[in-house]
């Protein structure tokens, strides 16, 4: 393969950051996009933008790298929800079929083969009663959109500030705030529904159960410094597809790019799915190059790069279970092999592993 040549490489490992970033130029301008830089996600979520199109002529609002789009409510400096990607979306979506929350830009999904993520922004009904019961018009709203989603065959990330936060455990003053929106009594009654029959996963508490991780803070007091916050951000995904999936999570409060706190969540896609025939050699796979191992090299799920090693075709089935390339040349016995494991798993399984490797790397008699 050239040196310039690009393929389409879909590994198992997906990092994924969602931030309110209550104004993304008033992020941009305490350093947010910077940092981006420094984080290598695959996608980003972005809620509250309050921007309009005219307003992002600036470049650092369309990352290097990533495929960006915003979605802005019609009413100016409102709202509003952004998404970057490291791979091209198949699809974008905009909205979910309510005008109300539409012309709010509240819902913006991009597709990438089986996989969605989206950057959703509930409504806050922290001013008022009128705000609070447009918030609980949201809800009965988007329940049935994700009860669709949930009978999907897809793979679904959602990710965003919610506005709620489920339990005691998600903010520090819960005695006090228990009739304060975004802890009301039907808010957590609603995460329950949404956590139990309707079968989605809070992906954070799946690899985090521990106190005080919150991610928003008032700017009231000392709020930040004594990290008396909620946590009313987070990760959700589909409990049949990717319950398994959340690897690690992590919210990034070294910097303030607003009142809310970037959280950052890496995936093993593949640990999220059903198991399939090629499991067990995962990890038995040996002669791959170094390179080939490299994030930069072989990068994740959502990213198009240069691949800077010959990688043999059946070696990326059986590493990652998502290997799409279009490659013409190639050890025909890999070729086989690739076929034969589409197409009879169990075959493949009980091929002597030193000699699978030898077939796998290109180096068999006859390649």
């Amino acid at each position: 393969m050239g040196k310039h040549e690009r393929e389409e490489v879909y590994c198992r490992g997906v990092r994924i950051i969602t931030l309110n970033v209550n104004g993304v130029r008033s992020a941009a301008s305490k350093g947010l996009f910077d940092w981006l830089k420094r984080q290598r996600a695959d996608v980003v979520c972005l809620q509250e933008t309050k921007v309009q199109e005219p307003q992002l002529a600036a470049a650092h609002f369309r990352p290097r790298g990533y495929h960006c789009f915003y979605y802005d409510a019609e009413r100016k400096g409102y709202s509003g929800t952004a998404l970057f990607a490291r791979r091209e979306p198949d699809a974008v979506v905009k909205g979910f079929g309510t005008p109300e929350f539409d012309r709010e830009g509240r819902y913006l999904e991009a597709r990438f083969g089986k996989l969605s993520v989206v950057s959703v922004y509930p409504p806050s009904g922290s001013a008022g009663p009128e705000r609070q019961a447009s918030k609980f018009r949201f809800l009965d709203c988007f329940q049935p959109h994700l009860q669709t989603l949930r009978r999907s065959r897809r793979q679904y990330v959602l990710c965003g500030d919610w506005n709620i936060a489920h339990k005691e455990i998600d903010l520090k003053n819960w005695r006090s705030n228990r009739k304060n929106s975004g802890f009301l009594p039907e808010e957590r009654a609603w995460l329950d529904e949404l956590f139990g029959p309707m079968r989605y996963v809070d992906a954070f508490r799946q690899v985090n159960d521990k106190p005080h991780q919150y991610t928003w803070w008032s700017n009231r007091g000392r709020a930040w410094e004594k990290n008396v916050g909620w946590r009313i951000d987070y990760q959700v995904v589909k409990r049949n597809t990717l319950r398994d999936a959340p690897q690690r999570a992590s919210i990034f409060k070294a910097h303030r790019f607003s009142d809310h706190a970037p959280l950052i969540m890496d995936y093993d896609l593949d640990r999220g799915r059903e198991p399939i025939g090629h499991a067990r050699l995962a990890g038995r796979i040996a002669g791959l190059p170094p390179a080939a191992r490299r994030r930069d090299a072989v990068p994740g799920l959502l990213c198009r790069a240069p691949v800077h090693a010959r990688v043999p075709d059946a070696v990326c089935l059986v590493e990652t279970g998502w290997y799409r390339a279009r490659r013409p040349s190639g050890c025909w016995l890999g070729w086989i092999l690739y076929s034969i494991k589409v197409l009879w798993a169990p075959i493949v399984d009980r091929v002597p592993i030193p000699v699978l490797n030898r077939v796998l790397a290109g180096d068999a008699a006859g390649c």
